[in-house]
This record gives C-alpha cells, structure tokens and sequence, in this order.
C-alpha cells in the first residue's frame, strides 16, 4: 500500500508536466524515476526519493509542500538538468543532523 501511495504521489506532482514529455523509468527500491523528453526544456530526469514521499505523505501540511513541489518543478524545467526531491543539499543536512542527534542524544 506505501509503495502505491508514493507512486501516486509521485504521479500527483509531475502531472504539472505535459503528459507526453513524461516517461517513468522501471520502478527502483528507493527512488521513483522519470526521464524527461522535450527539444525546448533542459529538464532530462526527475528523481522522488521513496522514504521522503512517505514522510511527506504522512504530514499535516502535506498538501501545502506539494503545491510547493509543483510550482518548483515548473520552475525548474528550463533551469536544470535534474530535478531531485528532497535536494541533496538539503538530505545530506537532514543525515548529519539524524547522525549527531543519534550520537549526542
């Protein structure tokens, strides 16, 4: 049932894009994959990773971070090459700070 969810979640926020732009790639244990194909975007990948859908899907402001989600998928689509949820940057500071809370605490 998670796995249905994440993927329907996942389908929720790139339905912003044109349908014929989207290919999902075959399903990955940990991230939903989608390959991007248009002469006039820069977009060539998107990338959901599963265990963010399911925290996603699991808050209270859920629907509100979606919204966001999709208006910064639009954003990016003549911006970037790929496009990552949760970005990098941002899940490497949330590991560190998971690693330092489990080392302090």
């Amino acid at each position: 049932m998670a796995k249905l969810d994440e993927n329907k979640l996942a389908a929720e926020i790139v339905s912003v894009l044109d349908p014929a732009a989207l290919r999902a790639c075959s399903p990955e244990h940990d991230v939903i994959r989608y390959a991007v194909r248009g002469n006039a975007l820069k977009l060539r990948s998107i990338v959901f990773d599963r265990a963010a859908l399911r925290r996603l899907l699991g808050e209270g402001d859920g629907a509100v971070k979606i919204d966001y989600l999709k208006r910064d998928l639009i954003r990016a689509i003549m911006s970037r090459v790929e496009y990552r949820y949760p970005r990098p940057s941002v899940a490497r500071a949330n590991d560190e700070q998971d690693e330092a809370c489990a080392a302090g605490c």
